[in-house]
């Protein structure tokens, strides 16, 4: 496997880490109303399990309200049951047509909780970051003894590939300071 290769694939594994962080970011609940709050919640339609927005339309009217809007009537009082059920803490009014969701201002102690959440999952995108790198430069020093790269080679490899470690560490550390700033805003 040339070096070019084996650092395309670490970058590779890098950025889906990133990706997986912000739509996991994405789902925490905040002061603010977004649609993927809901991304997580399945119903059970006719005997599947399915992710709410393949059955409604989900819009934010305003800044603190989620607007569910099914596309079969008989899937509103489902839709209902699942939000129930789930782990979000809100409580559905449903008026035959529409769901509204109101999203609750959070409390001071609240925030304080979801930030320890937050930085505890920011340190293990950084750990899985890190261990990308490490996996990585196991294939290049396994190239290097069976003498398909150089050692030269290696050591340049393994500064671009530390690079990049740096470079999705500040990254994480940014997405992080984002969404402390973001639970943090009343």
């Amino acid at each position: 496997m040339s070096v070019r290769q084996v650092i395309g694939q670490i970058e590779s594994a890098m950025l889906k880490t990133l990706e997986k962080m912000k739509a996991d970011f994405s789902t925490l609940r905040t002061g603010r109303a977004s649609s993927a709050l809901l991304e997580n919640v399945r119903v059970d339609y006719y005997g599947a399990s399915t992710p709410i927005n393949q059955l409604a339309n989900i819009s934010v009217p305003e800044g603190r309200t989620l607007e569910i809007r099914a596309w079969d009537k008989g899937a509103i009082q489902l839709i209902e049951k699942a939000i129930q059920k789930s782990d979000l803490g809100l409580t559905p009014s449903n008026d035959g047509t529409i769901i509204r969701l109101q999203i609750p201002k959070l409390t001071e102690e609240r925030r304080k909780d979801l930030i320890r959440v937050v930085r505890k999952m920011a340190e293990e995108y950084r750990v899985s970051v890190r261990n990308e790198r490490r996996d990585g430069v196991e294939k290049l020093k396994k190239s290097e003894k069976v003498k398909e790269i150089t050692e030269d080679d290696l050591k340049s490899a393994e500064n671009e590939v530390q690079k990049m470690t740096d470079q999705n560490i500040k990254k994480v550390d940014e997405m992080l300071a984002a969404k402390e700033r973001d639970i943090m805003e009343v």
